[in-house]
């Protein structure tokens, strides 16, 4: 393409290096779909090599403080943990620092009910920190190959492993996990985000991310001030299945909501979540106490304790995927969860009836009330060839009948 536009000289007349490098941008771009390649005029830009040993160059003290701006935590109503990470940290800077991040962020957050991983902000980060994350969300000692990294420059893959042992403890498999996303969610993040959807470790909430790369570098062309940002590593994570990662196209989250709104989002996700045990336990004391048919409850109540709600996000989630379970189970269509809207707070004397009782109709005092209602409820007419119809669609308490 490249090539065909040099042939046809129309480029060589433009003479502003600014318009000129929009347009081999507008160019490339279209070309091989990808918004990743970038070409820039920037005249006051540094040599890359050294932007690159920038960070290398970085004392002990200097480290820290760069790693307290870019990670905060709390611990949130309801005990959820909530960690926001807007850089990946690498392994220089884990293995150094490594000690202080668990003693003054990780043990904080361990003891929490389910963790928050906000990610919205972080634009990138260190490929050598993705299996320090993973590692200590993976719930055992067994390692498990999570990615594969092709870097073009050395020609080389690099597989990417779960760590044995980590610093400190890793956190429970019975706690849930939410990573949050935005569309601004880049790179290295963005492959942690994948990695944890794909091992269903986590449930991401927000938007689709960036659709990054792993490493992005700016190479000056030739000894002018035109810059080339080109992807130089890609991920072909075993994960992905069938050669197909995040890049280009972005991480989908299992829940999408603005970003702005993710964490909110993720908060009621969890609120939900830590009711189900209690969910389940009161429909298992309900078939086992009502049901009629007593021989096909054994079988309902294993079903209901080996269901696997990973994947339940909403009410509606979790209505479907019961219903569907004890229907197929039970062999009756009859069986039904619903959710109910929630009720306002009632208080009086009749706080805490039954449903079916304190909907019970009270009949009318007047005889005119008396004869609409009946109205209401029976439809009565003579058919041709002197056939009496009577058609009632509910049927009335006794007590209601009789003062009738």
């Amino acid at each position: 393409a490249i090539q065909q536009v040099m042939k046809s000289r129309e480029i060589l007349g433009i003479s502003n290096p600014q318009t000129l490098a929009h347009v081999l941008t507008a160019g490339v771009q279209s070309s091989l779909n990808d918004p990743r390649l970038v070409i820039s005029y920037e005249p006051s830009t540094l040599d890359t090599s050294q932007q690159a040993s920038a960070f290398t160059n970085l004392t002990h003290k200097e480290l820290l403080v760069q790693l307290q701006q870019n990670i905060h935590h709390e611990v949130l109503e309801g005990d959820v943990g909530y960690l926001r990470v807007d850089d990946i940290p690498g392994q220089e800077e884990l293995s150094e620092l490594g000690g202080f991040l668990v003693d003054q962020v990780w043990k904080q957050l361990l003891g929490t009910s389910a963790l928050v991983l906000d990610l919205r902000h972080c634009t990138g980060g260190r490929v050598s920190g993705i299996p320090y994350v993973i590692s200590y969300l993976h719930p055992g000692n067994t390692v498990v190959h999570v990615d594969t990294i092709y870097d073009r420059p050395s020609n080389t893959t690099t597989e990417i492993w779960t760590l044995p042992k980590v610093l400190g403890e890793r956190y429970s498999a019975e706690k849930d996990v939410v990573v949050l996303t935005s569309g601004r969610t880049g790179g290295v993040a963005e492959d942690i985000a994948y990695i944890l959807k794909q091992m269903r470790r986590a449930i991401v909430v927000g938007e689709r991310t960036e659709g990054g790369a792993l490493d992005l570098q700016k190479l000056r062309i030739g000894q002018s001030n035109f810059f080339l940002t080109v992807p130089v590593s890609r991920s072909l994570g075993p994960l992905g299945g069938g050669g197909q990662t995040w890049e280009g196209s972005g991480v989908l989250p299992c829940v999408g909501t603005p970003a702005e709104h993710a964490l909110e989002k993720a908060l009621a996700i969890l609120t939900l979540r830590r009711a189900l045990p209690g969910v389940v336990l009161r429909l298992q004391e309900a078939l086992r106490d009502y049901y009629t048919l007593v021989d096909r409850v054994p079988a309902l109540l294993r079903h209901l304790a080996s269901m696997d709600f990973s994947a339940v996000v909403s009410e509606e989630d979790l209505v479907t995927k019961l219903n569907a379970g004890l229907q197929t189970v039970s062999e009756d269509p009859r069986l039904l969860v619903r959710a109910a809207p929630p009720r306002e707070p009632s208080s009086g004397p009749e706080a805490g009836t039954d449903d079916a009782l304190a909907a019970a109709p009270e009949v009318p005092s007047s005889e005119a009330a008396r004869e609409a209602l009946v109205d209401s409820v029976f439809q009565v007419s003579v058919l041709p060839g002197n056939v009496g119809y009577l058609r009632f669609d509910r049927f009335a308490d006794a007590s209601v009948i009789r003062t009738l």
